[in-house]
């Protein structure tokens, strides 16, 4: 590639056109988190002005349930002094710093983010514009590096800062470029693995890698002196090769307690969560997914070591807990486990630091199942994200599932709510376990335009049991957390109601598919219909009510905005939350009381 080629979607127009559409978002969640007051001027038409004063921001927009801005990107115009100014979304950050609560040591950083998430925005616009129709009967991983949004929440939401633009090029998801990992030896006395039930690291590893390629790994390290039998086998991203591993390992890789066998065989593609690979190669293979010191959405996107030893464990914990269940068998719930896992242990620098440093996450890795091997017939996947897809012309993906599905939008929600809401307020009626369940998070199966089921990733990491006397196996208790009474239920909803709903709503009504009342009079009813089912379980329902008039307003751009290098401190994850008052509960109208 030649310097010009990769600059070559950094352009005037392209430019304009990314920073139109941040300023839309940062307008809208900025005033759904109620950081900016807009002021209604009559007709739909809003005002919102700089710190100062002296900048106006004017704007169309419809108010959807949940405060949630529906702004009309078109319309979104900038003043000063009489004269209309480009819309500049690092302008946009820094004439309201102080209404964003931007921080000094912050604010340079969160620029960089938002300049990065402009750039990924600008090469999303050089790609082939596919319509929704077309891109909602593609393939697995063309829905995958189809998207364009990210998360929909945070105006910052692609960062990644760490990646150059020629790593930009081979490593983000949208650029659908096939990455080989780096595989290196480490030796077993500083290096840990653990499997799920039935798998030992050896059998694991020739069926990852084959018979060959363990060979020519096994000749290698004959040819220094060493036995492979004595190292574990550990895939590294590449960008965490050359850029930390070299140096921050450089005495590990000196002392050959880490030794570098080559790249492997099978080409992958990186998902939407940026570190996790599908195995394009043999896509019954496992993904993987691989620690890397980038900056992104608030944290740095490392996997601990320390956390890696009990992942097989915790997910063939969840796995017996949901075979063993009627509810979930009967919408054919399921997770994609991860099976194996395993973190390199750097002993100074776990001398020298407490287990939340980023320099203990440096090194680790993880197999999760591929859900390739779920599918039947005609079924086909898409990542869940996608039902927020609207494309060039603004129509919805979501709604090019439902025109295939020949069913109104009321009958297509019940089938879409049975596969995702249900095991979510099954889990936490029953369990009081809950997950993570975004959109990137959730994978679903899809036939003839309808959900059928849906599988949920990312276990280990992200679910939480606020039961304090639940009896759980030693290696499942990291998942415990003590979670205040009044905030259980905003696992339901802050990430279901609020996160996506909100949104999915919002994408049906401005398209005209399905008005606001039936979207949420559908949801309303999946949770009366749980409930009449579990009569045993009355006294959590009227504990936890779902049909609450009100919730409180957890905000995630205040986290970010507020310390954008470790937004929640994942000792106390509940502490860390910002709450700003409360939204009207929109199935709240529809409860059968």
């Amino acid at each position: 590639m030649s310097l010009a080629d990769a600059v070559a979607h950094l352009s005037p127009e392209l430019w304009a056109r990314a920073n139109r559409a941040l300023v839309r978002k940062g307008l809208a969640e900025f005033s759904h988190e109620r950081l900016l007051t807009p002021k209604p001027l009559g007709g739909g038409l809003y005002s919102v002005l700089s710190d100062d004063s002296t900048v106006e921001y004017r704007f169309k927009a419809v108010l959807h349930a949940l405060d949630h801005w529906s702004v009309d990107e078109a319309s979104i115009t900038r003043h000063r002094d009489g004269a209309e100014l480009e819309l500049d979304a690092l302008d946009f950050h820094i004439e309201l710093r102080e209404a964003l609560g931007l921080s000094p040591e912050v604010l340079p950083v969160y620029l960089e983010e938002i300049s990065s998430t402009l750039a990924g925005t600008g090469y999303k616009y050089t790609k082939p514009q596919v319509s929704s129709d077309v891109l909602a009967k593609s393939s697995f991983q063309d829905i995958e590096t189809g998207m364009t949004e990210g998360h929909p929440c945070f105006v910052a939401n692609n960062g990644r800062l760490g990646f150059g633009v020629h790593e930009y090029l081979s490593y983000a998801p949208e650029t659908a470029s096939p990455v080989h990992l780096v595989w290196v030896a480490a030796r077993k006395d500083v290096s840990t693995f653990t499997a799920g039930a039935g798998l030992d690291h050896d059998s694991f590893m020739r069926e990852e890698l084959g018979d060959e390629t363990i060979a020519v790994f096994a000749e290698r390290m004959t040819a220094l002196g060493l036995d492979l039998a004595d190292f574990h086998l550990f895939p590294v991203h590449p960008w965490q090769w050359w850029n930390k591993t070299t140096v921050t390992f450089a005495a590990e890789i000196a002392n050959r307690r880490l030794v570098l066998l080559g790249e492997g065989p099978d080409a992958y593609l990186a998902q939407q969560s940026i570190r996790t690979f599908f195995n394009r190669s043999a896509p019954r293979k496992h993904y993987v997914k691989t620690a890397i010191s980038v900056l992104n959405m608030g944290f740095m996107r490392g996997l601990s070591a320390a956390y890696m030893e009990a992942t097989p464990a915790i997910n063939d914990w969840l796995h017996q807990l949901i075979e063993g269940d009627e509810v979930l068998k009967s919408v054919d719930f399921s997770i994609i486990r991860e099976r194996a896992a395993i973190g390199y242990h750097h002993r100074q620098y776990e001398r020298a630091t407490d287990r939340y440093s980023p320099y203990r996450k440096m090194l680790a890795a993880l197999w999760r199942e591929s859900p390739v091997n779920r599918i039947e017939g005609d079924e086909r996947l898409a990542t869940m994200a996608s039902l927020l897809h609207v494309d060039a012309e603004g129509k919805s993906f979501a709604g090019a599932l439902i025109a295939e599905s020949g069913l109104t939008p009321a009958e297509w929600l019940r089938h879409y709510l049975r596969a995702y809401l249900v095991p979510l307020l099954h889990c936490f009626y029953q369990y009081d376990l809950a997950y993570m369940p975004h959109g990137e998070n959730t994978i679903l199966v899809i036939e003839g335009g309808l959900v059928k089921r849906a599988i949920f990733k990312d276990i280990a990491e992200e679910i939480v049991i606020m039961d304090a006397d639940a009896v759980l196996p030693p290696a499942v208790e990291r998942v415990r957390a003590d979670i205040p009474e009044d905030m259980k239920l905003l696992s339901i909803f802050t990430d279901v109601f609020d996160c996506f709903f909100r949104f999915l709503g919002a994408i049906l009504a401005d398209e005209g598919i399905c008005d606001e009342d039936t979207f949420w009079r559908a949801v309303a009813d999946c949770g009366h219909e749980y409930q009449e089912s579990m009569p045993q379980l009355a006294e959590r329902f009227a504990r936890y009510d779902l049909f609450a008039q009100e919730f409180q307003l957890s905000c995630l751009n205040r986290l970010q905005l507020r310390n954008n290098r470790q937004m929640v401190d994942l000792a106390d994850p509940a502490a860390a939350l910002q709450l700003i008052g409360s939204l009207q509960n929109p199935v709240a109208a529809f409860a059968r009381r």
